[in-house]
């Protein structure tokens, strides 16, 4: 996975909130997962904590003394994604949203920015305030996604991920999935309450993992708004399996099986291995979103 050495990163589509502290209020754990594995990255890829009723008011991050907005000093171009993680994630926002920035609109939609949070232990949300523990999050709320980078080591420590730097972007495109969700008007049919298999919960994930793997099929190819040039240069087959891998790493039947040694379809919310797996390939195969009805 390698960027234009020479191409200018956006940091106004990140905001930097690291060593940050957000006023009182209680934390929120576990946003997107029920029973056991809500305690173990509630989350992992899905929407904010209201969608289970969990969230206690969402309090702005105030900046404390540690706090340096990273990103806004040391990520100006495609050479320092290269060499540091969150300037790869800036440059895989930035990337995310050129080709969204172009395709939805030919899908008949006006495509609205989202911003990334970089965050550390805790954040306020207008989904409530959240811990790290809830994993990757994108907050219809706000229209913003929540990262605290400390995941990517649980996501290959804990949950067993190859990882590499396309497992990051993977993850950061499936959040872009929900708010393209969002836009279209087709994520609120997880807030239904159910869960299981075949639940609307586990295919408004497994369409986010498909419209993924769409970005990833056009990211050597989207040209960025300015330069005409696209700002990813190089994805390779290995880069891909890695995606794959991420994927199958936070299915259901996976987390399940290696935190409570058994596997209950009925509890599901976001797909088994396999599932998440077929339906990023799907994406990354046809390049195509219209391939990703995961209602039908």
């Amino acid at each position: 996975m390698q960027f234009d050495d020479d191409a200018d990163l956006d940091t106004s589509e990140v905001r930097d909130v690291r060593g940050s502290r957000v006023p009182g209020g209680r934390a929120t754990v576990g946003g997107g997962v029920i029973g056991l594995i809500a305690l173990v990255l509630g989350v992992l890829f899905g929407v904010g904590p209201d969608q289970l009723g969990l969230s206690s008011g969402g309090e702005e991050p105030v900046a404390s003394s540690s706090s340096a907005a990273q990103v806004n000093q040391s990520c100006k171009k495609g050479s320092d994604a290269n060499t540091r993680q969150d300037c790869r994630i800036v440059a895989v926002v930035n990337s995310v949203q050129d080709y969204w920035r172009s395709e939805y609109p030919r899908r008949g939609g006006a495509y609205g920015n989202a911003t990334t949070v970089m965050f550390t232990e805790r954040v306020g949300t207008a989904c409530g305030s959240a811990t790290s523990a809830v994993g990757p999050f994108y907050c219809p709320g706000d229209r913003r996604v929540y990262l605290d980078l400390g995941f990517f080591d649980e996501l290959r420590t804990t949950f067993g991920s190859t990882g590499g730097p396309f497992a990051q972007a993977y993850v950061v495109a499936h959040e872009y999935g929900h708010h393209v969700q969002n836009l279209m008007g087709t994520l609120g049919r997880a807030q239904d309450g159910r869960t299981g298999a075949d639940s609307n919960a586990v295919r408004v994930e497994l369409q986010a993992d498909c419209y993924a793997g769409v970005w990833a099929r056009h990211a050597t190819t989207a040209p960025d708004e300015k330069t005409g040039r696209p700002l990813l240069t190089r994805l390779t087959d290995e880069d891909v399996r890695d995606g794959l891998d991420a994927a199958a790493a936070v299915g259901d039947d996976r987390i399940q099986e290696r935190f409570q040694g058994r596997v209950t379809p009925e509890s599901w919310t976001h797909g088994s291995a396999a599932q998440r797996q077929r339906w990023f390939h799907e994406g990354y195969r046809t390049g195509d979103m219209a391939r990703c009805d995961t209602f039908r």
